[in-house]
């Protein structure tokens, strides 16, 4: 018996341009043709580096939860906190590092726990889901990126679950990492 992965003919890759640059993402334009019916189209995608994010958990058993403006969204979200792995980082190191800047907690080692595709219709990145656990404020404070402002809470993770449940968190990402976080407890 074959899968659903053998049924379906893979596109053939026929180009692979840049499109416009920014500071945190490509956009590409693949060309691509269906290989049954020969149908050719062009199709975009960001080109983005690879992203972590941290389920902090103190040693009171409390999640080190961020908020913070979102402009696609226009509006604030409540989210992990994370960031863009650096080229060569390890997803744990750049986790660590970024739960230090934002929210200036500290964690003395962490562990992968999952990783996904964020929206693999237009992303072709990875986000990696680290957890730290017995988290503590370290001495040297937060280091925000240029349009950082971050509102940090200390919450229990009862209540950050109601908050899942009554959609005050609806940041995809941070979702996803409560997911990861509850299956890998």
């Amino acid at each position: 018996m074959s899968g659903p992965e053998d049924e379906l003919p893979r596109w053939e890759l026929l180009s692979d341009e840049l499109s416009f640059q920014a500071r945190v993402w490509d956009l590409r334009t693949r060309r691509y043709r269906q290989p049954l019916t020969g149908q050719e189209g062009d199709f975009y995608y960001l080109n983005s580096s690879d992203w972590a994010i941290v389920v902090a958990r103190t040693k009171a058993g409390e999640l080190v939860m961020i908020r913070q403006f979102r402009w696609g969204v226009d509006d604030f979200t409540w989210e992990f906190p994370g960031g863009v792995i650096d080229e060569g980082e390890d997803p744990v190191v750049a986790g660590l590092r970024e739960l230090q800047e934002e929210t200036g907690y500290v964690a003395q080692s962490g562990r992968l726990i999952g990783s996904c595709s964020p929206n693999p219709a237009i992303l072709n990145n990875k986000c990696h889901v680290i957890f730290a656990d017995q988290v503590e404020l370290g001495e040297t404070g937060t280091d925000w990126d240029e349009h950082e402002e971050i509102e940090v809470r200390i919450i229990p993770e009862a209540e950050v679950m109601d908050w899942a449940r009554n959609n005050r968190i609806g940041h995809a990402l941070a979702m996803m990492g409560l997911l990861y976080y509850q299956l890998n407890k």
